[in-house]
């Protein structure tokens, strides 16, 4: 009776998440293609193949990044299986057509009606099924079981808020994690949460995203650029909307006074002695953030128009360069010398840091960071990153590192080594699942 409420629900709300869609649409047309899938129907054929077809979901940008070391430890060690990738967002499923090989497949995730996921698995016909991180949907669940399809989490975390979510819908989401096959969990704090919830959890295999390399190409390029700039950089990454007026706040008290020739202390100067770059998480608010910067009196460098040399260094008016451009995070750590972790100064949960590791740029994070708790607090004890009690603390935190030749440099190897140490996630993963493939 329950799961028949929830599905009539999910059902009635299918023409207000195409009109959510197509108004996304506009700002991101990604949104717009396919539509029909996200309903379970399809207009590719699916050619017969002679290896297992292995479905992954990788719901948004983060997870597919995750997934392709995870996808290239499977192909090794099963190089006729079929991949069969499958997002929630525009920009997960861009990132993921680099990830397909001849034959592989691509489609929307299904709306969660029975419907629905019973057209998917029977169009696709998946030998296993791989949810990463959180993407648990009960129809989905309920409706692999009765296939009799394997449905296992991988990276999987929940953070405390999550789980106290969950439990408050304990008769939707417990029958769900409990019909998982298996779940694998990023941290041992991870397991217990989702045990807790009925999930059957095998182990504790750490973190994919550890594993990710960074584009070389891009960390050098964005090094060069560095290197031109007589200023030290300091970004706001992945920044979330009220952030970045947040920073423009503090920023503001600092040029404001210089402007009417006013003195300022010692305190206030390392401000003005740093390049800012400010890079929002979501590609819809770029023209948002572009607009808010000038609104504040500040000139404003795109780098969607900076040219091949790289940003100009900048005299006069205080000016904020804008990161509006996908896929180049590890251009803006190459060319940061200290990164504000988006996310983290509102109760948002922060985003990941690990990639600021990898790419040797040490992070400092606010108060907020329960979606990745054990990585912001590993990071903080290997001296790859500092915590501040609110924004303005980081701001005075992160210009002081960055004017500090020695300090910045001792951050920077902790981070790398940080990132190294604890590699090795897909290959654990990817022996865990081969059992799956073998049957």
């Amino acid at each position: 009776m329950i799961r028949w409420f929830y599905s009539c629900l999910m059902w009635l709300a299918q023409p207000l998440l195409k009109r959510k869609l197509l108004r996304r649409s506009q700002q991101e047309p990604g949104y717009a293609q396919h539509l029909p899938e996200r309903f379970g129907h399809y207009d590719q054929a699916v050619p017969p193949h002679s290896g297992p077809t292995v479905w992954l979901h990788a719901v948004s940008l983060g997870e597919t990044r995750a997934a392709a070391v995870l996808i290239a430890a499977l192909r090794a060690q099963w190089p006729h299986m079929r991949l069969l990738l499958t997002h929630g967002t525009a920009t997960g499923r861009a990132e993921g057509q680099k990830l397909l090989a001849t034959g592989d497949l691509q489609a929307w995730q299904p709306w969660d009606t029975p419907a629905a996921v019973q057209r998917f698995l029977a169009h696709f016909r998946p030998q296993l099924g791989i949810l990463m991180e959180t993407e648990v949907w009960p129809n989905l669940v309920l409706g692999c079981q009765l296939q009799a399809v394997p449905l296992v989490l991988v990276n999987a975390r929940l953070s405390d808020k999550s789980r106290q979510q969950a439990q408050r819908l304990a008769w939707l989401a417990r029958p769900a994690f409990t019909a998982l096959t298996a779940v694998w969990a990023q941290t041992q704090a991870d397991a217990q949460r989702l045990q807790s919830l009925g999930a059957k959890v095998e182990g504790v295999m750490g973190n994919l995203k550890f594993d990710a390399t960074p584009n070389p190409t891009q960390v050098m390029q964005g090094r060069a650029w560095r290197e031109q700039c007589p200023q030290p950089v300091v970004m706001l990454a992945s920044s979330r909307e009220g952030e970045e007026q947040a920073l423009l706040d503090i920023l503001k008290r600092f040029w404001l006074p210089v402007q009417t020739h006013q003195a300022q202390d010692a305190t206030d100067s390392v401000v003005l002695k740093v390049q800012w770059l400010v890079v929002p998480r979501h590609p819809q608010r770029f023209d948002a953030v572009a607009t808010l910067i000038q609104s504040q009196g500040f000139a404003v460098q795109r780098r969607s128009a900076w040219p091949a040399s790289g940003p100009n260094p900048t005299a006069g008016q205080p000016t904020i360069w804008l990161g509006d451009s996908l896929g180049e995070m590890a251009l803006y750590y190459g060319l940061a010398d200290v990164a504000l972790l988006g996310g983290s100064f509102e109760p948002l949960g922060g985003q990941n840091l690990i990639e600021a590791a990898a790419c040797a740029c040490p992070v400092v994070m606010g108060p907020h960071t329960f979606n990745f708790a054990e990585a912001a607090e590993k990071a903080l004890a290997a001296g790859a990153a500092q915590r501040s009690a609110n924004l303005a603390q980081a701001v005075d935190r992160a210009c002081e590192l960055s004017l500090s030749d020695n300090r910045l440099l001792v951050a920077r190897e902790s981070a790398r080594h940080f990132a190294q140490s604890h590699q090795g996630a897909a290959q654990r993963l990817a022996a865990a699942l081969m059992p799956f493939l073998a049957e």
